[in-house]
């Protein structure tokens, strides 16, 4: 980052992390964001009673067709989710976190949940953990079954959801948290760092080197919405410089394993043999991509440099340090957590990250 100073570390050369930035958001504070909808909301829009309301979204026969499709509109229209403790533990205060997150098999996931959970246990609050797969109708599902159990807060992976998902969350009534990502428009708490940045500083290192003969490998970027920020960055700096990659492959879902990366590069590697440098999208493709370097006797950084993203602990036990960008997912975890329990103000708080220099590159 700029007036990052260097310092060295058993990983190689690394450049030192920038300080967190907190940016107070112009979204409504407490008193002001937008209020829970609640049944006599529902009941308003579509000009029922609240127990015609409430039978209609029971799915109860007793009400006509036609005026169950009207409430159902109506609820619709508001965003409303109905709630599955009425009447039983209306009176209880919620002591659980809803929380999704992109992938059980992500390394990094379970960091940045270490984190929060140490924070979240002991305030004395459960975590509920729903898995997305990166599907954006899937997180929209889960969001809508979280928020009927009236949770005290919610995590989210991402800025990117459905329109529907994003307007449940924005009138849930209660604080909510979206991780890992600051290039976005937040709904109330972000704490993560900037997908952009990292790509750019990625291809900035790798061009300071004079690395020219760039290839790709990742997953699906359509789905990954963060992937497809780094990997922006990166092209950013490479059209700057009257570049672009010389050739990419890209694996048709989100799902990033070693093997994956030996089988991307080696495709690369067939279709192009003149590459100097390869950018993965992931440790994990990256580690493979060494792998396979290793078996083929292609000299790593002289004949091919390998550059990754995330800084996992596997990348500092290589017999060569993986080049790399560390991200500081367990504090992220943390923060997130805490602001969420907190009573402030609505916020973004950018953790940097830090480039490792390594000995892949």
């Amino acid at each position: 980052m700029p007036g990052q100073r260097k310092k060295k570390s058993l990983a190689g050369d690394s450049e030192e992390p920038v300080s967190p930035k907190i940016t107070a958001k112009t979204a409504p504070e407490n008193g002001d964001r937008p209020k829970l909808v609640t049944l006599a909301d529902v009941a308003r829009r579509a000009r029922f009673g609240e127990s015609t309301v409430s039978r209609a979204l029971r799915n109860d026969g007793s009400v006509a067709r036609a005026s169950r499709e009207k409430i159902l509109k109506a609820a619709d229209d508001l965003n409303y989710v109905s709630n599955r403790i009425a009447g039983t533990l209306a009176s209880a205060k919620s002591k659980f976190i809803g929380i999704i997150i992109p992938s059980v098999a992500n390394t990094v996931v379970p960091e940045v949940l270490a984190g929060a959970m140490l924070v979240l246990e002991d305030a004395g609050f459960q975590p509920v953990i729903g898995v997305s797969n990166y599907d954006a109708n899937r997180e929209e599902k889960l969001i809508k079954s979280l928020l009927s159990w009236r949770p005290a807060g919610m995590m989210v992976a991402g800025l990117e959801h459905t329109e529907h998902a994003r307007a449940m969350l924005m009138r849930s009534g209660v604080r909510v948290v979206e991780l890992l990502d600051v290039d976005g428009e937040g709904i109330d708490i972000v704490v993560g760092t900037s997908h952009f940045m990292a790509g750019r500083k990625s291809a900035e290192h790798l061009l300071a080197r004079n690395y020219r003969r760039i290839g790709y490998v990742g997953h699906d970027i359509k789905s990954d919405e963060r992937a497809r920020k780094r990997l922006e960055g990166f092209q950013s700096v490479l059209r700057e410089n009257g570049l672009n990659f010389l050739d990419q492959y890209f694996f048709p879902d989100c799902v990033t394993s070693v093997e994956a990366g030996k089988i991307g590069l080696a495709c690369l590697l067939k279709r192009q043999r003149s590459l100097d440098a390869i950018y993965f999208s992931t440790d994990q493709l990256a580690v493979g991509g060494y792998f396979y370097c290793l078996e083929r006797n292609i000299s790593v950084p002289t004949n091919l440099a390998l550059f990754g993203y995330n800084g996992t602990e596997i990348t500092r036990s290589m017999p060569q340090p993986l080049s790399t960008i560390r991200t500081p997912r367990i504090a992220i975890g943390n923060i997130g957590a805490n602001l969420l329990l907190s009573d402030g103000p609505s916020t973004v708080v950018d953790m940097g990250f830090e480039l490792i220099v390594g000995a892949t590159s």
